[in-house]
């Protein structure tokens, strides 16, 4: 478990599902600039809480964010090895009610220090060329750009230009 100021960071629990379909993946906005599609009713939600816990069940570092204040989960991150001492963010996505509130910056910064503390020297994260606030993000923690590859969005066709980023730790 990881926590910040406002957040804390902890595997998801099957009781979860209705904030994160409420927060998160009933939410167009939540997915404009990932790949996976949002989910559009309480059935699919629940079966993909169930996936969301295997899939954190078996990595260390792959968490469901919630508020410390209220305990209500609104969103998910983590992070992973790339190769040697590079690791990179997984994803980092939080409901669209919970933006410009701070709890991004909060997210990263977590991240960085826990790459860290697994002996990360080198940390990439990516953005959608077109998500003003995430490159935003990446320049204000520091990041240099490192590259950029064109993507396809397989459920809907939709061409995006992903850009790579990294920082030394």
């Amino acid at each position: 478990m990881l926590e910040t100021k406002d957040l804390i960071f902890g595997k998801a629990r099957f009781e979860d599902w209705r904030a994160m379909y409420r927060n998160v993946w009933s939410r167009p906005e939540s997915f404009r600039y990932m790949v996976p599609e949002l989910s559009p009713d309480e059935a699919e939600a629940q079966e993909r809480m169930r996936r969301t816990i295997g899939f954190q069940a078996e990595r260390e570092t792959a968490y469901t964010i919630f508020l410390k204040s209220t305990g209500e989960a609104i969103g998910f991150t983590g992070i992973a090895p790339l190769e040697g001492d590079v690791w990179e963010e997984t994803g980092i996505c939080l409901g669209p009610d919970f933006w410009g509130r701070g709890y991004g910056w909060q997210v990263l910064q977590a991240l960085l220090a826990l790459a860290k503390e697994r002996g990360a020297k080198t940390f990439q994260y990516s953005s959608w060329e077109e998500n003003a606030a995430s490159r935003a993000l990446a320049a204000k923690a520091g990041f240099e750009p490192c590259g950029a590859e064109e993507h396809t969005r397989p459920y809907d066709g939709r061409a995006y230009r992903l850009i790579r980023y990294q920082k030394r730790l």
